[in-house]
């Protein structure tokens, strides 16, 4: 494995406001400051990745609505590695995009795709098992994809059932996978718990530029076309206007049903790195340092009184004081306040979306 062609692409395009009111389909949770430790999502997946992949062969996908974030946010990335989608076609026509355009300048590159708003609390594992994957990936056919070990039955994550009878014979650790599985009910998923080949589905995918769009060509012709049909302006004035013409034709359609659930070279990597997605609150709270009442408080001047079970965000005021709450959000962001229980913030967020 080349080091020099190892590519990061970094799919940050989606609205995100599932942490209201910080967060909006304006200003997307990727861009905020989540944690409160000073790097918004998007820097701390770039950060993530400085041992893996050089900062030169980074690339960005993200909605042309966004392109003023990113460039302030990421000042280290050069604008050729920004590219804009003119209106949300999933993230097959986004992997596509990007696929050919650095086929056309690197054809022996090995690319690890990621999200741009999940958090990783143990770096020094995560860079380990992206790394092996990557070996694996450089000279073969196969596509990877990283299984989180599952530790509760959750249903707000796809599953992914692995054959674990016999691990690839140049990597121990890697799998075939049998089946990628919907987003299931409680019952279903405390049965996946239940077994020890089933792993959530964490949406990184590891491949060689070859491997991922050849696998478009077979199975999304349609999509495989235009992107061929962009090869002579890639790199060129012209890429923008063409990808504003012809990109909204692309399917909408997610590179797990395109290629993932269609292709025979799927294997998976199951690993245990402190990941989450950040989906909700709750989410939020089983990931962050808690205080001996089970509190996670983010801001500068935070008091809590005979409270437990909360989560307080609260980084532009001057002082907050909170007392006599039990499982409770608290958050604040741009004279908005958000006051629920934790447990009912999946009804505040159906509210926001009526």
């Amino acid at each position: 494995m080349n080091p020099n062609s190892n590519h990061l692409v970094i799919m940050a395009g989606g609205v995100g406001s599932r942490f209201w009111p910080m967060s909006s389909p304006s200003y997307p949770k990727q861009f905020i400051d989540v944690l409160g430790c000073g790097r918004t999502l998007i820097q701390l997946t770039i950060d993530r990745f400085k041992d893996i992949c050089p900062l030169e062969n980074t690339w960005i996908v993200t909605s042309a609505n966004y392109v003023d974030i990113v460039k302030e946010q990421l000042p280290q990335i050069g604008d050729e590695h920004i590219l804009l989608e003119p209106c949300r076609r999933n993230t097959a026509p986004c992997i596509a995009y990007v696929s050919w355009k650095i086929k056309a300048k690197d054809p022996k590159a090995n690319i690890v795709v990621t999200p741009s708003d999940h958090i990783v609390t143990d770096e020094r594992e995560f860079s380990r098992v992206v790394l092996s994957a990557m070996k694996f990936t450089a000279d073969s056919d196969a596509i990877v994809t990283l299984g989180m070990k599952a530790t509760r039955a959750e249903t707000g994550y796809g599953y992914i059932e692995a054959d674990l009878s016999m691990p690839c014979p140049s990597n121990k650790e890697i799998y075939r996978v049998d089946a990628f599985k919907e987003k299931p009910n409680l019952e279903t998923a405390e049965r996946y718990l239940r077994k020890n080949n089933y792993f959530w589905n964490a949406g990184i995918f590891i491949w060689n530029v070859n491997t991922i769009v050849n696998a478009l060509r077979v199975y999304q012709p349609a999509m495989a076309k235009i992107f061929e049909r962009l090869l002579p302006y890639y790199y060129t004035e012209k890429e923008q206007a063409l990808i504003n013409e012809l990109f909204p034709a692309c399917e909408n359609i997610s590179i797990d049903y395109a290629v993932m659930e269609k292709a025979d070279e799927i294997y998976v990597f199951p690993a245990s790195f402190g990941w989450s997605d950040l989906g909700t609150w709750g989410s939020l709270h089983d990931h962050t340092k808690k205080d001996a009442h089970n509190n996670i408080c983010i801001g500068s001047n935070i008091r809590i009184h005979e409270s437990r079970n909360c989560v307080i965000h609260a980084t532009e005021e001057k002082k907050v004081i909170i007392q006599g709450l039990d499982g409770y959000i608290v958050a604040e962001k741009n004279g908005m306040l958000l006051i629920c229980r934790l447990s009912e913030e999946q009804r505040i967020k159906d509210f926001l979306e009526e």
